[in-house]
């Protein structure tokens, strides 16, 4: 039997009463935008055409961003959010985090070392739920699912928006060099889903569920997460560095932002079934027992 959630504030009609999804098309989704992706940089070798590469460097970068939430979404059966409420946390969440970070990260942050890299993980992982709490400071915000699906769109954002920063730098640094930019979108690319999204995920999850009467708070249990993300995005930056000592340039990235990226992960996972399991509860508690 299918069960209907109720709304909790009846004058946000961006909330709505969720149905489950089983089309799965994330996937789908992600094999068409790889294969136009892979034809645009076919097409761009072989005509030379330069005013293809910001349409190639938009889908490398966004590509896999949009599938991750996209994968989200269709499991938000348990979840209030709308479509609209999703693309509002992943504009606002992307583009005032990207604009507030660049204006903070340069005043207190001159090099980034290992240490320095916590002081970037600080800052971003601050600047990220800002649009976030923006959006959503309206809602009947309790739901620690709303939160993971909506910090996962922001998250997300964030760093599709940072790599299209990293790809232009790129194309700057190696003097106008197409292969090096497609490298770099594919790394980051690749590596996006152990980062930004889900870290973020996990903060705005926990803030929605210590949510009191519809106004956010802020305590330990709040503060405790905010610490662990920043921990995990402070060693995402600054363990290649170290690692690369050993094992030279080129790898150094991708074992420790693995590596990195693997505890983030197994902590979203059980923060969601623990979301599910509380939201299984506030509509039948005799059903929580069959979740695990």
């Amino acid at each position: 039997m299918n069960t209907i959630l109720p709304v909790h504030s009846p004058d946000q009609n961006i909330l709505a009463t969720p149905e489950r999804r089983k089309g799965h098309y994330w996937w789908r989704g992600l094999l068409i935008t790889f294969g136009l992706y892979l034809a645009g940089i076919v097409i761009m070798v072989f005509t030379g055409n330069p005013l293809l590469f910001p349409t190639i460097a938009m889908l490398g970068n966004f590509m896999i961003p949009v599938t991750y939430v996209a994968f989200f979404y269709e499991r938000r059966h348990l979840s209030q959010l709308t479509l609209p409420a999703i693309f509002l946390g992943f504009l606002a969440g992307g583009l005032l985090g990207v604009f507030v970070a660049s204006i903070l990260e340069p005043l207190f942050i001159q090099k980034l070392t290992f240490l320095t890299a916590f002081q970037v993980g600080f800052i971003e992982e601050f600047v990220k739920i800002l649009g976030v709490l923006v959006i959503a400071r309206h809602w009947a915000h309790d739901s620690e699912v709303d939160g993971m699906i909506l910090g996962a769109a922001a998250g997300m954002s964030f760093a599709a928006l940072e790599s299209m920063g990293y790809t232009f730098t790129a194309l700057l640094s190696s003097g106008g060099s197409f292969s090096a930019t497609v490298g770099v979108t594919l790394l980051r690319g690749l590596l996006s889903p152990l980062g930004h999204g889900t870290w973020t995920a996990i903060l705005v999850g926990v803030i929605f569920r210590e949510s009191k009467a519809g106004h956010f708070r802020i305590n330990l249990q709040v503060i405790g997460t905010y610490l662990a993300v920043v921990v995990l995005h402070g060693l995402w930056d600054g363990l290649p560095g170290l690692i690369g000592a050993f094992t030279g340039s080129g790898l150094d990235v991708f074992i420790s932002q693995s590596l990195v990226g693997l505890v983030g992960i197994f902590l979203l996972w059980r923060r969601w079934r623990e979301a599910v399991r509380l939201q299984l509860a506030q509509i039948n508690p005799v059903t929580v027992e069959s979740v695990g």
